[in-house]
């Protein structure tokens, strides 16, 4: 794998919270930078590539009735402990 330089302009209490996150971790800030754009990335393409699925699918007809993502979605906030009242 090849390493290339690159820079990037951040607010200040940004780059002090990943100088401190970096020092906590005993890691370089390089390496704490290179790990968060992986893991941005990462759900990124994951999505991207869901919702191309998901407008497929639309496209072939097989979507859910509102109603039932209604009820699904109530169901969830219902049993969701955390739920606020």
């Amino acid at each position: 794998m090849t390493r290339r330089t690159t820079s990037i302009r951040l607010q200040g209490e940004t780059l002090e919270r990943l100088d401190h996150m970096a020092k906590s971790l005993d890691r370089s800030r390089s390496w704490l930078l290179d790990q968060a754009v992986e893991r941005y990335l990462d759900h990124e393409e994951w999505f991207v590539a869901s919702v191309k699925e998901g407008l497929v699918q639309a496209e072939r007809g097989e979507l859910i009735p509102h109603d039932s993502v209604m009820a699904r979605t109530r169901a969830r906030i219902g049993t969701n402990p955390d739920r606020r009242t």
